[in-house]
């Protein structure tokens, strides 16, 4: 159990020897953030005490560095193999809004590797068995971050075309290259950017954590709840959303050539299950940067928001292929909303002088999908490029604003026990 009386402990470890500290921080050990002077004030950067903390449990073998009730602020913290992260109960890990404290660096962003852009507040490589977990908040503290992005883009000469990364701003956590994940009950609020970008990562489970935004923002930009770049087996469950972007999010490469792009595998073993999509773009979006995007099942959710069900970006610049797409039993009490969004997505579109490539959606299902909602939606590829078969909805019972699907090029479309504002569609 995790030990509540921070300042007793304190008092206590200073009349130990050195070499009863081992004891203390190997294998099963904890540390409170505050042994190494981090100050809960809301004002001090903590990323020197917080750091040191994470090294010295390294260094002792691993264990469980912990946040206590508190506002601590810092910048970009990088755990190590071994070592785990909580947050109690009214503990908030909040980022410093002086992106100097998140010094720029390679990193994966939008389906390729940015060389110069902030790391995450907290940042993971290599961690398998890494364990995120508590009733506390990582806090993002992105509204003037937020403030200024829009200002920089509603300045710029095309502000369609300004890049997402074109102004400084951190993720939530960042975690690459690490199997066996488990990130249980913590709240991601006010990222600045994505809150939880998983890079090549396996065998993750998401539980019962929340993805916020503010209710009185209208568009906190790329404020994804949960993003799954190249990822295999992961599992999403209990979670609430209410962000401004996608829910979750299926990516991995970019452009004429991602199939080649071998820093980016196929997502695939998706299940999200028991979770509530208040507000977002969609609840799972498969783009905007995809290739292969395979095995996904969202079941038993709940949609209160205006937000879209099966969301597929079919880009004219990158080949991709998703197949085995199923969501099922799902409520809906919202009066917006689609349903179905297969389209066609031009943001940033470069075929860098090559020929138009061809992509494929299939095995796409719908099914036990009830409640009121705003519209049906539409099934649309790219002219020329985009094979789309095997459409499948059943068990549908919906009331809707805008009852018609509009759906052009696509084989297979099958209904079964559908009905929409009570008139029956096979």
């Amino acid at each position: 159990m995790l030990t509540q009386d921070y300042t007793r402990r304190a008092v206590t470890l200073s009349l130990l020897s050195a070499p009863l500290w081992p004891a203390f921080a190997a294998g099963a050990g904890d540390a409170p953030i505050t042994k190494f002077g981090a100050k809960a004030d809301g004002v001090t950067i903590n990323t020197r005490a917080i750091q040191a903390t994470i090294d010295a449990v390294a260094k002792r073998g691993g264990g469980t560095v912990i946040v206590p009730p508190g506002v601590f602020v810092s910048g970009a913290l990088f755990l190590k193999p071994k070592v785990n992260l909580h947050l109690e109960k009214g503990a908030v890990l909040r980022c410093s809004t002086d992106l100097a404290n998140f010094p720029e660096q390679r990193t994966r962003i939008e389906g390729h590797f940015e060389e110069h852009f902030n790391p995450g507040l907290i940042n993971a490589k290599g961690c398998d068995g890494l364990r995120i977990s508590g009733a506390g908040t990582l806090d993002g503290a992105g509204r003037p971050i937020w403030d200024m992005f829009w200002k920089l883009r509603n300045a710029a000469p095309d502000p369609h075309n300004f890049r997402n990364v074109g102004v400084p701003r951190a993720r939530l956590a960042v975690i690459e290259s690490s199997r066996g994940v488990t990130i249980e009950g913590v709240t991601f609020k006010d990222s600045q950017f994505w809150n939880l970008h998983l890079y090549r990562c396996e065998d993750v489970t998401v539980r019962n954590a929340r993805f916020e935004v503010p209710d009185d923002y209208k568009q906190a930009p790329s404020t994804d709840g949960i993003d799954l770049d190249s990822c295999r087996q992961v599992t999403i469950e209990g979670c609430y959303f209410s962000v401004t972007d996608d829910c979750i999010a299926a990516k991995g490469s970019k452009g004429p050539h991602a199939m080649e792009d071998k820093d980016s595998p196929p997502v695939e073993g998706i299940r999200v299950r028991n979770c509530e999509f208040r507000r977002g773009n969609g609840i799972l979006t498969l783009g905007s940067e995809a290739t292969i995007v395979r095995d996904v099942i969202v079941e038993d959710c709940r949609i209160t928001g205006n937000v879209k069900i099966a969301a597929l970006k079919l880009r004219a610049d990158t080949p991709q292929h998703y197949e085995d797409i199923h969501f099922r039993n799902i409520t809906l009490d919202a009066a917006g909303g689609t349903i179905l969004a297969i389209v066609p997505w031009s943001q940033y579109t470069d075929l860098k002088g090559a020929p138009p490539p061809q992509s494929v959606v299939r095995n796409v299902s719908l099914s036990g999908i009830k409640g009121r909602f705003g519209a049906f939606g539409a099934i649309r590829g790219n002219p020329g490029q985009t094979t789309i078969s095997d459409i499948r909805l059943e068990d549908v019972d919906v009331t809707l604003a805008q009852p018609k699907l509009e759906a052009e090029g696509v084989s297979g479309l099958r209904f079964e026990r559908v009905r929409v504002n009570g008139v029956v569609r096979g």
